[in-house]
């Protein structure tokens, strides 16, 4: 049984987890570790949903009305679940639209450790960078990431927190853009250096996209129970702390991310941008060190939750 921390706050936890056959639920993860599921919840209450109550991605398309029938039934209690610890927790969203929005560099001591592995004369970028990792990569916050030696041995770790977009939305302002957030979560951007930064001319997409490289949960906070501007975030490696960073230590905050990001691209209910990694990752390190089978990576968001995957030979 996986050991899972609730925080103790009256934040909303929005969690996708399996049934007993295998299907995806919408939950609500209360205070005292127990999920609610919504669907039955309503049921239960004999409450009509304005959307599909079984689906996160409904959820965010129903938008405020959805939002507010999720929060009454949380605080109704009528039907307690059972234990977060006894569920099989996906990733909040186990469908994406398409793949996860990144951004590199967002830290500027995190650009400052990797000066060596890049040309000498790059500069910080005078706009967000993005990149991106394929839908392939997404993997549960609870289970193993998939490791294979033939394909990469400089495998290394990136807490990031993960920002779900709520509306549709094209050339969004600054002004406007965190009213396009639907929720907060976290996302470790696990990366195949040896691909990402030499091998085969160095690639980024395959070096960011391999299958189970992109932990993301345990859930999703909404924006309106969460403040981002200045969280930590955490990533223990067999339980040694490796990252401790903050979000007010971007270099490009989430509003001008949005901004940039959608200027000339529709971004779409359920799209997810991952706003970049403080310093402390493997590659910075000296020697460099990188995950092997058998390691513990836990990734934290401070208000939101932990993350816990094994990294298993595949």
């Amino acid at each position: 049984m996986t050991t899972i921390e609730v925080p103790l706050d009256s934040k909303l936890r929005l969690l996708t987890f399996a049934d007993e056959q295998g299907r995806a639920r919408l939950g609500v993860v209360r205070p005292d570790g127990h999920v609610t599921d919504v669907a039955e919840t309503a049921r239960h209450a004999d409450r009509w949903l304005c959307f599909d109550g079984t689906s996160m991605r409904a959820l965010i398309e129903g938008g405020a009305e959805a939002l507010a029938e999720v929060r009454e039934l949380a605080e109704l209690g009528l039907h307690n679940g059972f234990k977060v610890s006894e569920a099989h927790i996906l990733p909040p969203l186990p469908r994406l639209n398409g793949n996860i929005f990144c951004v590199g560099w967002n830290y500027v001591e995190h650009f400052s450790e990797g000066a060596a592995f890049r040309d000498p004369n790059q500069k910080l970028p005078e706009h967000p960078l993005f990149f991106s990792k394929g839908v392939a990569a997404l993997n549960g916050p609870f289970d193993p990431i998939p490791y294979d030696a033939a394909i990469s041995a400089q495998v290394d770790w990136e807490a990031e927190l993960g920002v779900v977009i709520g509306r549709r939305g094209k050339n969004i302002t600054e002004f406007e853009a965190l009213d396009y957030v639907f929720g907060y979560t976290a996302i470790n951007d696990v990366s195949a250096r040896d691909i990402q930064k030499a091998r085969h001319g160095g690639q980024w997409l395959k070096g960011k996209s391999l299958d189970g490289t992109a932990p993301m949960g345990p859930w999703i906070v909404p924006a309106g129970d969460f403040d981002a501007s200045a969280v930590r975030i955490i990533t223990r490696v067999n339980g040694v702390v490796k990252q401790d960073g903050n979000t007010r230590d971007m270099y490009f905050n989430i509003p001008r991310i949005i901004a940039e990001l959608s200027r000339g691209m529709t971004l779409q209910p359920g799209d997810v941008i991952s706003t970049g990694t403080p310093s402390g990752v493997g590659m910075g390190r000296t020697p460099p060190e990188w995950l092997k089978p058998g390691d513990v990576l836990e990734t934290e968001i401070e208000g939101i939750g932990t993350m816990r995957n094994v990294i298993h030979e595949a």
